[in-house]
């Protein structure tokens, strides 16, 4: 019998891991390594998927829902404010109509848009629906959240044209999100195993076969892959997302320990330095002033901050599971926030030889769960960062994957 598509896409992910482990681990060659590249090394190991996933346990467990529904009930700030805020939003309308399509197409930029935005809204109201049942206990929140969720997997069978693999990352990071709260906590949830199965055959296969294009969007789709194999129980499906995680984050995020470059993706061939320049949108200036720099800090704050926030989200879910991803990744997070935000908030000017002077800000709602991870559970001074997150809440939404974070992980010690 021929393997299916998911056991299909996950021997190839598993082939491709024993690749990159294979690059990652082996000597440098001096005929192939361009001047001034630094050798990749191994990432440390790390343990494997649990024996047993935590539910609800994607981006948030019992004890931090816990924590948020007592801070809301009290009327203290800045969870109030920012229940308040996600309750006004057009998400939790009680009056939504799902707006499914068996064949969801987005072209670069959405455009062609054929229910890209519809799919992606109408996972973000099923996970605001989810957040406001939890809080409240008013069960139409629930049913509403059951009723998107069961509109969209009657219906979708896939994604298409040239943004498909990021649409699929978008609107899965926000699904298992909404299905975490319904199914493991409130339950009585007919169709359930219809959207497991909607998940595993139309998300996963394009999720974890992977992107080579800019870093939001690889770390988008880890994001998304690393939440469905959470929610799915698939611990395969995790252990891919976290080696390909592990392997992009050092790739996206420079450290003066580096380097002269930046670190690579083997896959991506970026194997000279005007390769590696162009890819870092024209960037050319490394070492100890650029630590925290990203792969797209130079084109713009707007995709640097997705793919900031996918880090964040990976690094948290993992901690949840029983998984401690902060040696290999915390610090890197911790600089990409700091170096961002220090130019988000013009604590300082920008020097010419960070992207010629010039950056386009426009971060977004997304320092809450890393600033809540580095600095409340680990107790890391974030001077900048924690300007720019007290300054931008309540944080919403991005419309695209990331809503009601300051509500969600503001101070939440759990």
């Amino acid at each position: 019998m021929r393997p299916g598509p998911i056991a299909r896409v996950l021997g190839l992910s598993a082939a491709l891991a024993g690749v990159t482990a294979g690059v990652f681990m082996a000597p440098a060659s001096a005929a192939k390594a361009p001047e001034g590249v630094k050798a990749a090394v191994a990432a440390p190991a790390v343990a494997a998927a649990p024996a047993v996933f935590t539910h609800p346990g994607v981006n948030l467990n019992t004890a931090q829902l816990d924590f948020v529904r007592a801070k809301v009930q009290a009327g203290a700030q800045p969870w109030k404010a920012a229940y308040d805020q996600m309750v006004a939003s057009k998400y939790a309308s009680l009056s939504r109509t799902a707006k499914p399509r068996a064949t969801v197409e987005c072209g670069s930029y959405s455009n062609p848009n054929n229910g890209c935005t519809d799919e992606r809204e109408d996972a973000i109201a099923a996970y605001t629906d989810a957040l406001i049942w939890y809080i409240t206990r008013d069960d139409a929140y629930a049913q509403k959240a059951i009723q998107l969720m069961d509109a969209w997997s009657g219906t979708i069978k896939d994604h298409t044209n040239s943004n498909a693999p990021l649409q699929t990352g978008w609107a899965g990071s926000s699904w298992p999100k909404a299905a975490e709260i319904i199914k493991y906590v409130r339950g009585n949830w007919a169709n359930s195993g219809r959207f497991d199965t909607m998940l595993r055959n139309v998300y996963l296969p394009k999720l974890l076969a992977g992107s080579n294009s800019n870093g939001n969007w690889e770390l988008t789709m880890v994001e998304a892959s690393t939440s469905i194999a959470v929610y799915l129980n698939d611990k395969a499906a995790y252990d891919s997302s976290i080696s390909r995680y592990l392997t992009r984050v050092p790739a996206y995020i420079y450290l003066a320990s580096d380097g002269a470059l930046p670190k690579t993706v083997p896959s991506q061939n970026l194997n000279t330095t005007a390769k590696i320049v162009s890819y870092w949108q024209g960037q050319s200036t490394f070492g100890s002033a650029m630590t925290g720099l990203t792969q797209e800090t130079c084109r713009d704050f707007v995709h640097t901050g997705y793919g900031i926030s996918s880090v964040s989200h990976v690094l948290e879910t993992a901690r949840l599971q029983g998984q401690d991803l902060y040696p290999q990744v915390g610090e890197r997070l911790r600089q990409a926030l700091g170096f961002q935000s220090r130019y988000e908030i013009q604590a300082q000017p920008v020097p010419s030889n960070l992207c010629g002077g010039s950056v386009v800000r426009g971060l977004g709602p997304i320092t809450e769960v890393g600033f809540n991870t580095l600095n409340t559970l680990h107790g890391v001074a974030m001077s900048n960062t924690q300007t720019l997150t007290e300054r931008q809440r309540p944080s919403g939404t991005n419309n695209l994957f990331v809503a009601w974070e300051t509500l969600t992980n503001a101070g939440n010690p759990n």
